[in-house]
């Protein structure tokens, strides 16, 4: 067995909604990103490279790279558990909490979850999805951006 965590975090700007969990949610605002900015597919990422070892999703999609201007993260989302399966690996579970006082997660929570269900080939009792605000505090707290923090469970596929 082999545990990882992933953290990511985008500052809000203008737009007209953003992408969370594979899932577009309509919002008045958007988020400053070189893909489409899902942070929590990006949280996702990074926890899942961490329990391979195979570093950050940076190392394989720097922002430095044109072909990830506005890359759909699904899609990069895949690319990383092709790069797990290779190694032997599969994904055992998942456990992701959003930070943000907005926009409300209780409406997505269900279209999240079965987003990242499918694109990570789970069952979806093994995706658990929470969300919480900052309590006011901080940059968070203000509105300013969101947050994810990941943790994936990955095991020899034997």
């Amino acid at each position: 067995m082999r545990i990882g965590h992933g953290y990511d975090v985008h500052a809000f700007t203008a737009g007209d909604g953003l992408w969370l969990g594979g899932v577009r949610i309509e919002h008045d605002q958007g988020v400053a990103a070189h893909s489409d900015g899902d942070v929590v597919l990006h949280a996702l990422m990074d926890a899942l490279l961490g329990a391979a070892g195979l570093g950050d999703i940076g190392q394989h999609f720097p922002d430095s790279d044109a072909r990830y201007r506005d890359a759909a993260s699904g899609d990069l989302l895949q690319d990383v558990l092709r790069k797990i399966q290779a190694q032997n690996l599969r994904v055992v579970n998942v456990d992701v909490t959003v930070i943000a006082q907005t926009p409300r997660f209780g409406p997505h929570r269900g279209a999240m979850v079965r987003s990242m269900a499918q694109l990570l080939q789970l069952d979806e009792r093994r995706v658990n999805l929470k969300a919480t605000t900052h309590e006011g505090l901080g940059a968070l707290g203000k509105g300013e951006g969101i947050a994810v923090h990941a943790v994936a469970l990955l095991e020899d596929a034997g």
